[in-house]
């Protein structure tokens, strides 16, 4: 049965803004965010079967935070700050375990590991995929309407992220989100950049979003990087851009598609999504091999006009020559093979915002394009 769409209520932290971009947790994994977050995990038939707890089996955790120096301070620093209980604080956080697989897993791949676009793609762009994107899209086709209509985000862009983060809810994370955050916060691995500052001002988070919620910091389940539900949500995210589409006083990321649906179009519409604007345009890339590299140089950052572009010998069909807003030359590497090319917009910058990837981006986008003509064939 489809669901009829109520006024949204958005919940938005009072706090500063946080590091929300979570797009570097998975920077330099191209296997993907799905294998990133939940490769370890054995798909269940069923995005229900896949959210209910008791049909998951979670990540073996090790020795508890009680007493741990670190998580004490950490107890007292967010007690004074957020004014939380603070019996149930310490009892939270005293609770969560340190885990081996969480430390082994943020890690980064190993040097020299090659970038293949081909290869990424495949992985998210395909008939399974396709088919269950189109089911979700015609079963919420109301509350994917309503989002558009309010922040200008497609559908199928909306319904593509959901895919490919966790395939429409099969793969959301074996691990207890309490553990997740409180090992990265406390123990974080040497041998990269130290970036336990930003897993604790998630843990602070994550427990407000709890005792906002009234739920048991213990149960949710999540990514080896503490992202929650189908849209892989880090907990500062969820208070500030997670919106309770459905209106039932609940923000629900794991059962109600509403939820997600308005959250991630909210998400995107507050990093720059542009309404009408197309993603990217086909590129020729300039011959010469210095006008190359100049126009590299921003990376996924659209910093050139058309006229800049061509200038520097690019070529761009004509509708990219009458596109008002900045490019970017965009590069995705196939391995030994010649890279491919786009000449990447605001849009195509703003999807990156959801993962830092330019290969994400390009896969969801191609996922979306998939969905919409599987979308107009069933319609």
């Amino acid at each position: 049965m489809r669901l009829r769409p109520t006024p949204v209520t958005e919940r938005s932290s009072d706090s500063q803004p946080l590091a929300e971009r979570r797009c570097w947790l998975r920077a330099g994994l191209f296997l993907g965010p799905v294998l990133g977050l939940g490769g370890w995990l054995t798909a269940l038939s069923t995005p229900a079967q896949a959210n209910d707890p008791r049909r998951r089996r979670v990540a073996t955790p090790g020795p508890a935070y009680a007493g741990h120096a670190a998580a004490t301070a950490f107890v007292a620093e967010v007690t004074a700050r957020r004014g939380l209980d603070a019996a149930w604080l310490k009892r939270a956080v005293g609770d969560a375990r340190r885990t081996e697989a969480v430390r082994r897993l943020i890690m980064p791949p190993p040097a020299g590991t090659a970038k293949n676009w081909i290869a990424y793609r495949a992985r998210f762009v395909d008939a399974q995929r396709i088919a269950a994107g189109v089911a979700f899209w015609r079963d919420h086709e109301a509350w994917l309407a309503e989002a558009e209509a309010r922040w200008g985000v497609p559908p199928e862009i909306v319904v593509a992220i959901v895919g490919v983060e966790t395939f429409y809810g099969r793969f959301t994370g074996r691990f207890r989100v309490v553990d997740a955050l409180a090992t990265l916060s406390f123990d974080f691995p040497p041998g990269r950049r130290d970036r336990s500052a930003f897993f604790r001002e998630q843990l602070e988070e994550f427990l407000v979003w709890c005792q906002r919620e009234q739920l048991d910091p213990g149960v949710p389940l999540g990514s080896y990087a503490g992202a929650i539900g189908l849209p892989q949500f880090m907990p500062g995210s969820i208070n500030r851009f997670a919106v309770d589409m459905d209106g039932d006083g609940h923000i629900d990321l794991l059962r109600q598609p509403a939820d997600v649906i308005g959250s991630v179009a909210r998400y995107l519409a507050d990093h720059g999504w542009q309404r009408g604007m197309p993603t990217h345009f086909e590129v020729a890339v300039p011959v010469d091999t210095a006008d190359r590299a100049f126009l590299l140089g921003p990376d996924i950052l659209p910093s050139f006009t058309a006229a800049q572009m061509l200038q520097r010998g690019a070529e761009l069909p004509t509708p990219a020559r009458a596109h008002a807003g900045p490019l970017a030359l965009v590069e995705l590497q196939n391995g030994d093979a010649a890279p491919s090319y786009v000449a990447g917009t605001a849009n195509f910058y703003a999807v990156t915002r959801y993962n830092w990837s330019s290969y994400y981006a390009m896969s969801v986008i191609d996922l979306a394009a998939e969905l919409r003509l599987g979308f107009a064939r069933r319609g």
